[in-house]
Parts: C-alpha cells; structure tokens; sequence
C-alpha cells in the first residue's frame, strides 16, 4: 500500500508500522527537536509498510485529522528494495535482535514513482518561507522515504543575493535528521538515541567545518552535482566535511560537548559527555554527497544516508537527491533574501515612526504599533502627534495599502508631507486635499487612507477629516463610547474627490481612538464586526474604571486581536483630553501703535498676579514687549496676545506679517537686533510658527 499524501505536497502516512519502527521515527523527530505530533504529521515520505499488513478493507491507517490525497496511492519511495515473496521481510543483519523489528519494505521504483516523490517533495520543501520551514522540509521528505539520515550543512555566514561572501568557506551543520543506529546498537553517524532519548543521534559528526580550497571537498562543491561516496576523493570529501571521531571540539566555532546547534533538542535536555562508539563512516551507495547550489553560488551541502538493512541508492537516486538539493538552494537564496529585505523594510518603517510622543498641553497621549503576521510584516500603518500653535494638537494615522519595502517608503513621504502640511496650520480638510496631490505626484498606485484631527484644549473642540479610514470612537467620562459621525471620503490617491471636516464636541475627560483596519478586521469578521467588537471593549473599560489609564486601555483593545488575527501591521493612537481651564488662559486683541508695547507689559503684570506668578514679572514684560515690539513693525490688522498657565508660562503674540523673524547677532554700534537673542537667552523654550494667514511668536517660562 503506498503513502499518500499531506494534502496535496507529501504522501499519506504507512498503514499500520511495526512497533519497533514507529518507536525510530519518534525517537528521530525529537532527535530533530520535533514534537511528537509533529512528527505524526509529518511522516509524509515513509517507507511502504510490509506486505499483507493492512487497516480495515484494506485502506491504508492515518492520523486522525489528515485529510487523504485525490491522487491514486502509489509507492513513492524512489529506491526499489531486494525481491521478496509476499509477507516476506529484509534480511536481518548478523547479531540484530529480534525485539528491534523488521525494516520496511517498499514496492520496486519506476520512473513515474520517482517523480511523484520528487514532485511531493519539492513542493513541500517549496512550502517554506524562512530557512528553519525549508530545511525542514527537506529532511522531513528525505527521512525515511528516501534516506535514514540526513544532515545540512550551509555556509556559515550566508551570502545575500548578490553579496560576494569574504573569509574562509566554513560549513555550519544546520539541521538533522533520522538515524543510522544499528540493531548491535553501533551508530553509522556517532552514538545511538539510547539511553539519552533527546540527545540527537549525531554524536561523531562535526557541527562545522573549515574547507580547505585545494581538498578533495572543495572539488566536489566545485562540481556542484551530488556523488556516491563510492569513489577515494568522494569518500575523501565526505570524511572531510563529517571529520567523524573528532568531536565539536575540533569543529571550528564548536560549542559545549554535547551541544548540537541547529539540531533542536528538547527543551531541557540532558547532555551526555560520555565516550561515543568509535563511528563507522558510510561508504559507497550509502552515502550521498549532494552540494546546495543557489543562483550565483554553492551554498552548502546535504549528506544522505542509508543503513546496511536498506537497499543501498541506486544511480536514478543521484537526479532524485540533484533535484532535492537544487530546490532546497534556491529556497534557501529565497528565505535569506526574503528575511534581508523584511529586515531592512521593518527597520525603515520602524525609522520613521516617531521615537516618542509629544506632551502638549492639555492632553495625553499613548501609542502602540505592531506589525503583521511573519508572512507579511512590513506594512505602511503609521501614526504621529503634531503640535500646533495655540496649544492645539494635530493627531493623524495613516495606512498605505500593501506590506513591502515599497509601502513603508511611501509612508514615510506621507508622514512628512502630513508634518509640513500641519506646519503650516492647514484646516483638516486641506491636508488631505493636499496630501492627495502629493501622492499622485509620487506617480505611486499604492492608495492610503488616513484620518486627520485637530484638538483645541482651549475652546474644548475637535476638528476630523477622514480619506477612507475606518471612523475614530471617542470615549465619553461616563462611559459612553461613540463611533464619530466623520464622512469616509476617498482614499489618498484617488484624486479629484473633496473632503469634508466635521467639528465636535471634546469635552474634558473624553478619550479619543484612532486606529488601523488591522485592529478590526480579520478572516473571522468584517470592518464594521470589529468596530463594534472595539467600542464594546471601550466601553466595558470605563465601566470598571471611569476614565481608565491610558497605557493600561491601549493593552486592553489590543486583547480584541485573536490567535492567527494579525494579518496586518496596527497602529494605534490614543488622545485623553484633559483641555485648558478658562481661568488659566487670558487673551486680548491689540491694535499696532507705537504705545502697544506698553499696554501689553501692564496686561501681562495683571494676569501673572492674578495667577500668583509675580516672580516672573519682569522677565515676561521684557520678552512681552520684545515680541509685540517686532510684530506693531509689520503688522497691518490688530495683533493678538495670549497667556497660558499650565505646567510652564506661555506666551503667544499673533499677527498677519507672513514672514517669520530671523534671530542675528547685533554688533556693538547697532541700535537694534537684540530682541530675539534676549528671548532665545531667557526663556526655557521659544519659536515662530507660520500661519494661514500670518504667524504667532511663542515662548514658555518654567514655573517652580
């Protein structure tokens, strides 16, 4: 009865095996730090069981869970075995005890099961995104269908794409598989599982090996096709990459006896330093030297091995293990090239979020970003906090549609044309509409949504414009969470479409949440499915605590993700609006005459005296009249002039003047010129900010 299939990449599991073989194969999966229901599963290129051992009617027996192949069953072991009668088992090898069972037979192997072995095989070991998924692959094909034992040594470090490796060519044995353990209880590859189960059965092979340019090993890697270990320098190239006997000491690079990296033992292992069996290195057709050739250049090698109660490799299994080492190097250049590029587009986007947030007045922000799932986990999410004059804050997120370097790069051109754009004190609405045009003239088909807000914490409003973004919830002091109102509009890109800006209430308390579509959707619900499921979570939030924290609340909305929910990268930004009391704000409208300097110093005395802030009396006249001094020179309309007690003093003087003033060094003659260098000498924090029509001069003085 033949094997099967895995779904539609790797045969079915053997009918009923013998005990003894079952207890190898489980000892050989955790050898290669597989579980045991792993290995149940992938047991997929096994051995044909003995004839005339059959399930019910005949059918071959499965694990429960593994659906059967459409495909006919066929043997797909690639190696015919020695004629037998029917019921008839191999030749058990002198000394073999009858309690360790009989070795499977497979049926005789055509051309036709070959290359559905080859076929199962490398679209299974095609299955793998990352190294570790490829290299398991392989040996899970090759053990024990096709091999006993195999072993995969790569270059040690990996060259990426085109990277021209420099240093001497080391091989780092990277995975195992199987056993070669012999019924007197020898090893063919070193000491036996026996009697430390978890400790792989690869005690006399070395875990690296420097080649040497002129030795028979680099000749064989030079030919690049695999080799029977039948003839003096194959024989000799294999005995110099296992250098069997020697041990991980002399390996170069070797880590503590006993230590097999690559191997994966099980967790807490026992390690064993006692003496191995001197090791029998296979020969002949045992042993197939096969090396691993990428696209540019050799990148490592499998070694195949056959026990001496197994029919020995035929010619035909040197295309069959050419076939699996190609596949397996040009999945490997994939996975490396893959991880480098997923490394370097994780780092970029990671660049270009903002290290920290900024703590303006009024209110308080927390963040969280996560990237996607590992199959796809460079995406375009992003999410800043811009300050904005008048103490006001602008709170943006943003997705650019697809996960690769190219999503991450177009989101970090967004973000900054969203930072210039908010410098200039745009209305909402007017970001996006230039935000738009910015990302049609990046000649880019990726679109991005985004969602724009501004907070006043002074009038307590909040201004949204969205551009096809899932809507932000604000959640109320009492508990109430609400979906905004906010028109969708049309993603950034799309051109031609307006936006349109809503302006609502934000009262004191209120915490505003903007997010993602990762966050919401998933291959279980839709969009609208995980708003709500996300409002409910926030509500039920400030039930138990009203408001409840801010860091605490952004770990709480996270827990709607579900085990295999995060296809997308998220980006979360959480606004809690404390706002600006009344009483700490004094504002007025000056007119620009010569005298308006003198009026604005008395006003500024009177509310830092009605604020018991008279220590910083006279340094705020004099900056006061600096700034109002400079802006009653170019201003045409009425100045204004605004005071801010919060944690510091602020300062804010207005006018209709576009052009920002510049700070010099005044010589010894001039009259003039010093103003700005007094302000940028006295205050804790100063700065000039364009406006839409003008711009407002700030300074902030520390409170003790």
């Amino acid at each position: 009865m033949p094997p099967g299939s895995d779904r539609e990449d790797q045969p079915s599991p053997p009918q009923a095996l013998p005990d003894d073989r079952s207890a190898r194969d489980r000892q050989a999966a955790q050898a290669a730090g597989t579980p045991r229901r792993e290995a149940a599963a992938d047991a997929s290129f096994s051995s044909t069981p003995p004839r005339g051992t059959q399930g019910p009617a005949g059918a071959a027996m499965e694990p429960a869970g593994h659906p059967r192949h459409e495909e006919p069953a066929a043997a797909l072991a690639p190696t015919p075995a020695a004629p037998a009668s029917a019921g008839s088992t191999p030749p058990t090898p002198p000394g073999a005890s009858g309690t360790l069972g009989t070795r499977t037979a497979v049926s005789s192997g055509s051309e036709a099961e070959r290359l559905r072995y080859v076929g199962a095989a490398t679209r299974r070991i095609a299955r793998g995104l990352d190294l570790d998924e490829i290299l398991l692959g392989l040996c899970r094909s090759a053990v024990p269908a096709f091999a006993d034992a195999i072993l995969v040594y790569l270059r040690d470090p990996l060259p990426v794409g085109d990277e021209r490796p420099s240093g001497p060519l080391v091989l780092r044995l990277r995975r195992a598989d199987g056993g070669l353990d012999e019924p007197s209880g020898q090893s063919y590859v070193g000491t036996v599982l026996a009697p430390v189960p978890a400790e792989p059965a690869y005690g006399g092979a070395a875990e690296s090996t420097l080649v040497r340019l002129d030795g028979p090993l680099a000749e064989v890697l030079r030919g690049v096709r695999p080799v029977f270990a039948e003839h003096p320098q194959s024989a000799a190239a294999l005995e110099e990459l296992l250098r069997f006997g020697e041990g991980p000491s002399a390996s170069a690079g070797a880590g503590r006896p006993g230590e097999r990296p690559g191997l994966h033992p099980e967790p807490g292992a026992a390690r064993s330093d006692r003496p191995l069996h001197p090791p029998v290195l296979p020969t002949g057709r045992r042993a197939i030297l096969a090396p691993l050739r990428g696209r540019r250049r050799v990148i490592g090698a499998a070694v195949l091995l056959r026990r001496p109660d197994r029919p020995p490799f035929e010619s035909d299994d040197l295309l069959v293990a050419a076939q699996l080492a190609t596949h397996t190097a040009l999945g490997v250049d994939k996975a490396v090239l893959y991880g480098r590029e997923a490394y370097i587009a994780d780092a970029l986007q990671r660049e270009m979020l903002p290290d920290s947030l900024p703590q303006p007045t009024g209110v308080r922000l927390a963040s969280r970003y996560l990237p996607a799932a590992e199959s796809a986990r460079v995406g375009g999410d992003w999410y800043d906090a811009i300050p904005l004059p008048g103490s006001r804050v602008a709170l943006v997120v943003g997705d650019v549609m697809g996960h690769s370097m190219t999503s991450a790069a177009i989101m970090g051109q967004l973000r900054t044309t969203v930072q210039t754009l908010a410098g200039l004190d745009l209305a909402p609405q007017e970001v996006l509409y230039h935000l738009d045009e910015q990302a049609q003239r990046l000649g880019s088909d990726r679109m991005a949504t985004c969602v724009y807000a501004v907070y006043d914490p002074i009038a307590h409003r909040l201004v949204v414009a969205n551009a096809g973004h899932p809507p932000p919830i604000l959640l109320h002091a009492n508990g109430l969470a609400e979906v905004l109102r906010v028109p969708p509009g049309a993603p950034i890109g799309v051109g031609g479409v307006p936006f349109e800006a809503v302006e609502l209430p934000a009262p004191a308390g209120a915490t505003l949440v903007l997010y993602t579509d990762g966050l919401v959707e998933s291959r279980t619900r839709d969009v609208w499915g995980g708003i709500e499921l996300l409002r409910e979570r926030l509500h039920d939030a400030a039930t138990v605590l009203s408001p409840p924290p801010l860091e605490p609340l952004c770990d709480e909305i996270l827990e709607i993700l579900g085990p295999g929910d995060r296809d997308d990268d998220i980006a979360l930004l959480a606004a809690r609006f404390d706002g600006i009391s009344p009483s700490d704000v004094a504002y007025w409208y000056l007119e620009p005459q010569p005298q308006t300097a003198g009026r604005a110093r008395r006003l500024a005395r009177q509310a830092l005296r009605r604020w018991d802030l008279e220590h910083l009396i006279e340094p705020t006249e004099l900056l006061v009249s600096e700034i109002v001094t400079n802006a009653v020179r170019y201003a045409e309309r009425p100045i204004t002039l605004r005071l801010l007690r919060t944690d510091v003093l602020r300062c804010e003087v207005g006018d209709d003047a576009p052009l920002l003033p510049q700070m010099r060094h005044a010589q010894p003659q001039d009259e003039g010129g010093r103003g700005l260098y007094l302000v940028s000498r006295m205050a804790q924090r100063w700065g000039a900010t364009r406006l839409s029509a003008g711009k407002v001069v700030w300074f902030e003085l520390a409170i003790p």
